[in-house]
């Protein structure tokens, strides 16, 4: 793992009291669930509805940002939103059976439990996608927020009483610093270690598989 030298680089939340319930937020794209398979066909499908070669690779690689914003460089501005509504209503049949959990994400979510906390998933996709998700791969969290992206997740960390969230892409280390929580990021999204340091995450892991032991410690020094 890495905290950054020396300690946490930046600007760190202020602690929360130890009597104070533990509430962690994760995202949900490429840091609980590998998404690009899915996403990867849907894409397929919808392109070949609308005539458009989508270029899948480069649109997977680094998944995070809301579909508008993808859509951009490849669609008139007009058709977006249809383009968008299309998307959504695909994914179900596209998207939910070749999506796996990515290494340790159920081990993260049981290492809050078994500390006595609550788990929250904040993320920017379609909330009924969402639960799809969770529930095909039998993910039980305490509460799913969906369609909320960037600093626009920190009022739903502010809201469910967070003290950590954590996310793969700098969008998400935005999302925590703006909600004054502890921004911990891992690398199996599209963002480089620098690029989630130089927005100001406090800790980068290599993947969910760290999450347990980093959280002991965490607690223990809390």
């Amino acid at each position: 793992m890495d905290a950054g030298a020396p300690g946490y680089p930046r600007r760190v939340p202020a602690e929360q009291p130890a009597s104070e319930p533990l509430v962690v937020g994760f995202d949900l794209d490429m840091t609980l669930i590998d998404t690009a398979p899915g996403f990867g066909s849907v894409l397929r499908a919808l392109g070949a509805e609308l005539g458009v070669d989508f270029p899948v690779e480069a649109m997977t690689a680094r998944l995070g940002p809301p579909l508008d914003l993808l859509f951009e460089p490849y669609l008139a501005a007009e058709a977006i939103p249809a383009a968008g509504d299309r998307f959504r209503a695909l994914y179900p049949a596209h998207a939910i059976a070749s999506v796996p959990l990515l290494e340790g994400a159920r081990e993260a979510l049981h290492a809050v439990r078994r500390r006595g906390g609550r788990t929250i998933v904040v993320t920017g996709k379609f909330p009924d996608n969402a639960r799809l998700h969770l529930d095909h791969l039998g993910l039980e969290v305490d509460h799913l927020e969906g369609w909320v992206w960037g600093v626009g997740k920190a009022d739903v960390l502010v809201r469910e009483g967070a003290s950590v969230y954590v996310g793969d892409h700098v969008h998400d280390v935005e999302g925590a610093l703006a909600a004054d929580v502890l921004s911990v990021s891992v690398l199996t999204g599209g963002c480089t270690r620098e690029e989630l340091l130089d927005a100001g995450t406090h800790v980068v892991l290599e993947s969910l598989a760290e999450f347990p032991d980093w959280l002991d410690d965490h607690l223990a020094t809390r």
